[in-house]
């Protein structure tokens, strides 16, 4: 079977800390169910990722190197 999440356009997915989404959840003031979803049986996410998880995707960008985004892991 292909694992699609190696593929070259799939953009990097990782799963972020406790920390880092307290730090994410400040800056944009916002509460984790405020962010956008992701399903967990989306193939692109990482093995480890659980339901309620954020995941941090970094997307090339046109307008910028790089375009960072958040998704809360759902069922």
């Amino acid at each position: 079977m292909v694992d699609v999440s190696q593929h070259e356009l799939v953009p990097e997915h990782s799963v972020l800390d406790k920390a880092a989404i307290e730090d994410v959840l400040d800056e944009y003031d916002i509460d984790r169910t405020d962010l956008p979803k992701i399903k967990r049986t989306d193939p692109a996410l990482p093995d480890d990722a659980e339901v309620g998880d954020v995941i941090k995707i970094v997307r090339d960008s046109r307008t910028t190197d790089q375009a960072i985004v958040y998704r809360m892991v759902v069922d």
